[in-house]
């Protein structure tokens, strides 16, 4: 099962062209297949439907989200397909196996006039605040995934345009249009706060960097971001919830989708239109509260 595994993910990794978080996340859900297979003494060739569901039903119990499932059993779907492929396995046990589809919920955002005090939590004088405010900008002035702001160098942000450069999944790149505030916010941070921190460091070229002058990692940035909220009272926040307020706060003030979709770097307008529902529910409540039979 282990090399069968290890075969599969160098497929992804050089065949594959899986974008380095899905990678990541199959590695750990065939990783967590493995433990349960060996703990039944369960060969590779010997593994059947009822095996694979049975392993579902323990992820299940576990705690495993819907969404988490869903992912696991793609994971399992496409490493079966792989081994049948390859003769590891006479039998592909997952031909069989019941669809899952996650349940689409409304991604979870902040309204208007909490980015608002989001954005302004991070005191510009104050050491790394200039970098987080500048962060916090980006990100809501952009809707970029928390992974392409943690890879943007220096050299992505063209002030004199106006634009951002990210760079999206499977190496689709797009320009994202810059306001005002998040331009001054990154001038201010490149000027005064970034030579300081990129003398501690080797010379990272990513525009945001740690207190050590390396790279900020995805990980570092759910944590500011996650001090900031709790100083600030609000709601637990992730860099996605930024993202999902970006579309949310365009398509409220009339962004069609098709906008929206081209600034977010989906390559399906299908995914964009998750948005629709949150502008519908808001909908729905200002006509339940002003609606003379609402």
């Amino acid at each position: 099962m282990q090399r069968a595994i290890r075969l599969y993910l160098s497929h992804l990794t050089s065949e594959a062209a899986l974008a380095a978080n899905t990678v990541a996340a199959y590695t750990r859900d065939l990783a967590r297949f493995a433990a349960f297979t060996e703990q039944r003494k369960l060969a590779l060739k010997d593994t059947m439907t009822s095996e694979v569901i049975a392993f579902l039903a323990a992820e299940r119990r576990a705690g495993g989200s819907l969404a988490t499932l869903a992912r696991r059993q793609s994971a399992l779907r496409t490493f079966f397909r792989f081994a049948a492929a390859e003769g590891l396995v006479a039998v592909n046990p997952c031909l069989e196996l019941p669809s899952a589809k996650a349940r689409r919920r409304l991604p979870r955002m902040l309204g208007a006039r909490q980015v608002e005090q989001l954005l302004d939590a991070p005191d510009p004088e104050k050491p790394l605040g200039s970098r987080d405010r500048a962060l916090f900008e980006l990100l809501y002035a952009t809707g970029a995934r928390v992974s392409e702001v943690a890879d943007l160098r220096t050299d992505s942000v063209m002030d004199e345009l106006a634009v951002v450069r990210c760079e999206g999944k499977k190496n689709r790149h797009r320009l994202v249009p810059l306001g005002r505030r998040a331009r001054q916010a990154l001038r201010h941070y490149l000027q005064r706060e970034r030579p300081v921190l990129a003398a501690r460091g080797p010379n990272a070229p990513q525009l945001f960097l740690s207190c050590n002058g390396r790279r900020l990692t995805r990980d570092a940035i759910f944590r500011i971001l996650r001090r900031h909220t709790d100083a600030e009272g609000l709601p637990p926040t992730s860099p996605h919830a930024l993202r999902h307020s970006f579309a949310t706060h365009m398509l409220e003030n009339g962004a069609d989708l098709r906008t929206i979709q081209e600034l977010l770097g989906h390559a399906d307008i299908g995914t964009t239109e998750i948005y629709t529902h949150v502008d519908r529910k808001r909908l729905a409540a200002e006509h339940s509260a002003h609606h003379p039979r609402g």
